[in-house]
């Protein structure tokens, strides 16, 4: 009789693990303006990534990793949706006040887990827009937002840190409101009578970089773009927003550890302003960025460390990654630039944030599953809007025809059983650029050619651009008057994509 008790207990716990195996939980972890060259397991040797480092080294780190844009809005959509975001209008860098751009109709990656049994949650940045229209009532609920796009729990900053209104929301509403004193937010002219950085730089903390209009509201010390009035009690401090979206991801884990859960936690390291808690500065010998870096490693590595000791480590995928490159000089006075010491942001690549060059979109991009994905390196070239049809794949979700068109399932390449990647992939700046077979195109454009404002080469030309990525991943050499027919044959390849819908 015991033995055939045992013998159930075992198919049971069998089929229980099996059943969870095959829908394992999943921890996309986003960084914000990190660049290819930022950790020391891609390169790095001025700043040391420890638990980024051994995330990387329990799993596939990709060298061909890439943000579908170089910037942070666009990236973020791409990621949501399966869907480029120069397909859409609006779909660049939002106010704080923007209205919601992702379709609330349409398959995104959280309501594909959702769909499938997930419990699921977006902890951090969202900067995707909130409500039908600009015009909002931060005093009330204010829907649509994540809550319905597919996150069964949201807790964000609307847009981003140097922007207003510089306030939590958990679900639909602002934490700490008081009914004694409104919040008002403006884009377009003054409101209440907070001092600004352009009137008043002497009562800043950090001071804003000329002509990058971070002077507008002073929260905590910070002016930032827009203006703002009310909400005292509800505008965070700098320093412990990341301390902060951490426990909120931590009380998520622990909730919902004995389900099946998808965690959007999108950080704000080292995106400006920058302004890590007091243990971490100075930490770095590179400034305020290389501290923010250090905090964003180690609140990577809080994460791990709890996953271990729920013991759902096994059962766990975690996703890290980054939504554009680097950028140093990027609204405030912070020392990013003083104090590079030798450090490179975008590695072996030209450009940063804001180029069609490859240091605007290839950025870490790491995939870690402990006993099912094998450590090793890959060259495939992976987008991070793959991985809505990839998951699609992994949890046996189907997405509906005509949602997500240009997300690629590229399972067997996330979970390092092949080597092939894309064989195209588009990038998106100012122009667009086209890969194929480690060719890159890039269109014409009549933009600067280097963004003086932030020390940035754009890599916009009036002439055609083509490069050979496999010997020159610097893009050092224009081959486009050497290779005419294959400029003309990349060219309409983009041009057919682009029409297609």
């Amino acid at each position: 009789m015991k033995k055939i008790l045992f013998i159930i207990l075992s198919l049971l716990t069998h089929s229980s693990f099996a059943q969870k195996v095959e829908h394992p939980n999943v921890i996309f972890i986003y960084a914000d303006d990190l660049g290819y060259g930022d950790l020391s397991c891609y390169g790095a040797t001025k700043i040391q990534t420890p638990n980024l480092d051994k995330l990387a080294a329990s799993g596939v780190r990709f060298t061909d990793g890439h943000a579908t844009s170089a910037t942070c809005t666009p990236s973020r959509y791409a990621l949501m949706t399966g869907r480029y975001p120069w397909r859409k209008d609006g779909t660049g860098i939002l106010p704080g006040d923007a209205a919601l751009i992702i379709p609330t109709d349409k398959t995104t990656l959280p309501n594909l887990f959702k769909k499938a049994g997930y419990k699921t949650a977006i902890i951090g940045k969202w900067h995707l827009g909130l409500g039908e229209q600009v015009e909002k009532n931060w005093n009330e609920d204010i829907k649509p937002g994540p809550n319905e796009v597919g996150f069964d729990y949201s807790f964000i900053f609307p847009a981003t840190a140097d922007r207003v209104p510089t306030v939590f929301m958990e679900n639909h509403r602002v934490v700490a409101l008081d009914a004694n004193d409104p919040i008002t937010v403006d884009y377009v002219n003054k409101v209440g009578t907070d001092p600004t950085g352009k009137e008043h730089p002497e009562l800043l903390k950090q001071q804003s970089s000329p002509n990058h209009g971070h002077n507008q509201t002073i929260v905590n010390g910070i002016g930032r773009i827009g203006y703002m009035s009310g909400g005292k009690m509800a505008r965070w401090v700098d320093e412990e927003i990341t301390t902060t979206f951490l426990a909120k991801a931590q009380q998520f884990i622990e909730t919902n550890h004995q389900s099946s859960f998808f965690l959007y936690f999108a950080l704000t390291e080292p995106h400006v302003p920058r302004m890590p808690a007091t243990m971490f500065r100075g930490k770095s010998g590179l400034g305020l960025r290389g501290d923010a870096i250090l905090q964003l490693d180690y609140t990577v590595g809080q994460i791990i460390k709890q996953l271990k000791d729920l013991k759902i480590d096994k059962n766990t995928i975690i996703v890290f990654s980054s939504d554009n490159g680097p950028v140093l000089n990027d609204g405030y006075e912070d020392e990013a630039v003083l104090k590079i010491n030798g450090h490179i942001p975008a590695g072996q690549f030209r450009g940063g944030k804001y180029s069609i060059l490859e240091g605007g979109t290839r950025v870490p991009f790491i995939l870690s599953w402990p006993g099912t994905v094998k450590p090793q390196v890959s060259e495939a070239m992976v987008s991070q809007m793959d991985l809505l049809a990839s998951f699609s794949k992994l949890i046996k979700q189907p997405i509906p025809n005509g949602d997500a068109p240009d997300s690629e399932n590229l399972l067997e390449a996330f979970l390092g059983k092949s080597t092939k990647g894309r064989s195209v992939f588009v990038e998106h700046a100012s122009t667009l650029a086209i890969i194929k077979d480690g060719w890159k195109y890039i269109s014409p454009s009549d933009g600067i050619a280097y963004n003086k404002l932030v020390g940035i080469e754009t890599g916009n030309s009036k002439q055609p651009q083509l490069y050979n990525l496999k010997e020159d991943k610097s893009e050092k050499n224009n081959l486009a008057a050497k290779h005419p027919n294959l400029v003309n044959e990349l060219e309409k390849l983009l041009t057919t994509i682009k029409q297609k819908e």
